[in-house]
């Protein structure tokens, strides 16, 4: 991210479709078209594994197995792996604005079986060979739902003391016991893989990057935690001890307690941080570019103890810092990495991120304080090269949802500093000053792109509901005037691929 460059953030769920959900098929290949018809370099998506309750791709029970829910039945039915016969009924997509996760819970296994099984017919060796290849994740991750089919979906700590403790000789007997279903869980897998790896390759043949994005803990029932406990901070029933979370901020007076079990690093040391080395070869594989969501959990994190009502009685403990990232780099090379170093910000996190070299983010929505003017870290006028802009992110009200929520004294420094005039375009007239600003990468927000109200905001941390990580884009609505426009301004201020 060298030079002046621009992209789109659109996630895998958000793409049009017919089924409920977007998915790895013609619509995401549409969109890179469009990507590159608009002199986009880059499509960022959010995380791609595969979730569990309340559907955040921040919390996935795999950091490294893709969601089979963005799986593609038409590709599967072209390759003769499906009929269309077989999926057929699941065409009427009565909210087309929103995912329908019931829908994938409901059938989505039901009809990968169906092409697993054709699958293995014709392709076992590719199975064999995608097994091969990926045995640090796959393994666990098979047997870790094969698990919680035997337990009916609960999570882990619930299943019998055998299972739950990962007792060598009862995982041996089950896995003896129930190969089939262990090996379907490892067939989906391949399926998503061939699918992202083609659609990856289609975008980088076409001049686009792909920017991938992973969360920096794992759901505590997640394959990892179950399966190498000692790599995070619980006790001998895998119980967690410490939890992740935000102090109390502004934003907060009760901070935000997130849940998921802190790493171990005295264990990951000792280890020389293979779990890490693993885990990052293979994202850096999966992605060209990677973000790190919660950078500054790697210089120190916020723990809280285990039970805790809220995210008040924490306390920070340091973290390795640049002595991860040295190794990492030892190990892989160089990597192109986003740090996310939003949040509460500390000189020595802002240190950690200058000795990694890694660009960090900025976000336009944060600068707007009329009661702190003096506060201008995130003005546009004060970004510089090595960095990301973003109007807002998921975790942000779109920005016309944004600009007319704030107070009236905000939305007034907001518009005499954007120099906003046209109250239905105040998108466009911010997008423009964003471009042109000295970050040499862009990212917008499709809502952003399309003028969308608060009604498009992606996800309102920590909440449940169905609004968050379900909106989408309708067919077509990214149109030959959204190209035009978004063309027009990448090439007017030099980003154009």
């Amino acid at each position: 991210m060298q030079q002046r460059s621009s992209g789109v953030l659109v996630p895998i769920f958000s793409l049009p479709s017919k089924y409920g959900i977007g998915t790895l098929g013609k619509e995401a290949y549409n969109f890179i078209d469009f990507l590159s018809d608009s002199k986009q370099s880059y499509w960022q998506i959010l995380p791609i594994m595969q979730t569990g309750f309340g559907n955040s791709p921040y919390s996935a029970t795999s950091s490294l197995a893709g969601n089979p829910f963005f799986i593609d039945f038409d590709l599967l039915r072209d390759e003769g792996f499906l009929n269309e016969s077989d999926y057929a009924f699941l065409s009427t997509d009565d909210n087309p604005r929103r995912v329908d996760y019931q829908k994938q819970f409901d059938y989505k296994f039901k009809i990968l079986r169906l092409a697993c099984n054709n699958f293995l017919s014709t392709n076992l060796w590719e199975l064999n060979q995608f097994v091969d290849d990926n045995d640090f994740f796959l393994d666990d991750y098979a047997i870790f739902y094969a698990l919680k089919e035997k337990f009916k979906g609960a999570s882990f700590n619930y299943w019998d003391k055998e299972f739950k403790l990962t007792d060598k000789d009862a995982i041996e007997k089950f896995k003896r016991d129930n190969l089939d279903m262990i090996n379907f869980y490892k067939t989906v897998q391949c399926l998503f893989s061939r699918q992202w790896f083609a659609l990856k390759k289609y975008a980088n043949n076409k001049g686009i990057k792909i920017i991938g994005d992973t969360p920096i803990y794992s759901a505590y029932d997640s394959s990892e935690v179950w399966a190498h406990s000692k790599n995070f901070c619980l006790d001998e029933n895998k119980d967690p001890i410490d939890v992740s979370g935000c102090p109390p901020d502004g934003y907060s007076a009760k901070g935000q307690l997130w849940g998921t079990p802190v790493y171990n690093y005295k264990h990951l040391k000792e280890n020389n941080y293979h779990f890490f080395i693993k885990k990052f070869t293979y994202l850096l594989k999966l992605y060209d570019v990677l973000r790190i969501d919660h950078f500054r959990g790697f210089d120190s994190f916020y723990a809280i103890p285990y039970g805790s009502p809220d995210a008040t009685n924490g306390r920070w403990v340091n973290a390795p810092g640049i002595e991860l990232f040295d190794k990492l780099k030892k190990e892989l090379g160089a990597m192109n990495i986003i740090a996310e170093d939003l949040g509460f910000l500390t000189d020595s996190v802002r240190n950690l991120l200058k000795e990694t070299g890694f660009p960090g983010m900025k976000v336009m929505e944060f600068a707007f304080n009329a009661y702190d003017k003096g506060n201008t870290e995130y003005l546009p006028h004060t970004y510089t090269e090595n960095t990301v802009a973003y109007l807002g992110t998921h975790d942000n009200d779109t920005f016309m949802g944004w600009i007319n929520s704030i107070s009236d004294a905000d939305r007034e420094y907001a518009i005499e500093y954007l120099k906003l005039k046209n109250k239905d375009e105040y998108y466009k007239e911010a997008l423009e000053v964003l471009f042109k600003s000295k970050s040499n990468l862009v990212i917008t927000q499709f809502q952003d792109l399309l003028g969308t109200g608060s009604i498009g905001r992606m996800n309102v941390p920590s909440t449940l509901n169905d609004s968050n990580w379900s909106y989408r884009l309708l067919p077509n609505e990214l149109d030959d005037k959204v190209v035009d426009f978004l063309k027009d301004l990448t090439i007017k201020t030099n980003r154009a691929k």
